[in-house]
């Protein structure tokens, strides 16, 4: 079956338009409180920290990607909200990352390819269901040239049921990525594991710590 034929709940939960995800670890205590307080507090020094775990995710999940390069993508946020906050907190990530490692032959940023071209509702509280229909049509390819033929890296700061990872590979697979990846700082559902590398075990450091020290 291709990827992209409408497909029943279940077989979009097994089989995702993504390859593979990694994440740091899991979205509670002090990482929880640390993209917390990048998004909600506009603490911009815990993207640092936030990009050194994401760092650590991809190095650890290097083994499954492809050979070449790797266009990594964040999840966009719309104009609007990115106005407000000043910010896309994804974005700003995958930049601190990508210098941790410091690899640019490798890991090629491409902040623009995917845009949000409509404001949607906030997913917290929403079924599956309502999460796709809330998402549906909300994310487009902006400049097709930057993903085409690409095997693409989409990174984003949580990954909570895999609607919006799956939303965006629809979108970058239709504009012609040859596969998409996800790498998130923290994921929280037990899902998670049916998308993750086989044997992933990522160490995670004292993130209490790592917050109150980005908190200053």
């Amino acid at each position: 079956m291709d990827r992209d034929e409408p497909r029943c709940g279940l077989c979009q939960r097994l089989h995702p338009p993504f390859e593979k995800a990694v994440a740091y670890g899991s979205y509670d205590g002090g990482l929880r409180d640390l993209i917390h307080l990048l998004k909600f507090q506009q603490v911009r020094p815990a993207a640092a920290v936030l990009g050194r775990m994401l760092a650590e995710a991809i190095a650890g999940f290097e083994a499954v990607l492809p050979a070449g390069a790797i266009t990594v993508v964040p999840v966009p946020l719309h104009a609007r909200k990115r106005a407000q906050r000043g910010f896309n907190q994804s974005e700003l990530i995958a930049r601190a990352a990508l210098k941790q490692l410091n690899r640019p032959e490798r890991f090629q940023i491409s902040a623009s390819a995917l845009v949000r071209r409509r404001e949607t509702e906030s997913q917290i509280g929403l079924t599956r269901h309502q999460r796709r229909e809330n998402l549906r049509g909300a994310f487009a390819v902006s400049d097709p040239e930057q993903i085409v033929k690409r095997n693409v890296l989409l990174v984003d700061d949580v990954f909570t049921t895999g609607t919006t990872a799956a939303e965006c590979a629809t979108v970058l697979r239709r504009a012609g990525a040859n596969r998409v990846y996800v790498a998130t700082v923290a994921r929280t559902l037990k899902i998670f594991e049916m998308f993750a590398v086989p044997e992933q075990e990522i160490e995670e450091t004292n993130v209490d710590r790592l917050a109150a020290a980005a908190n200053g």
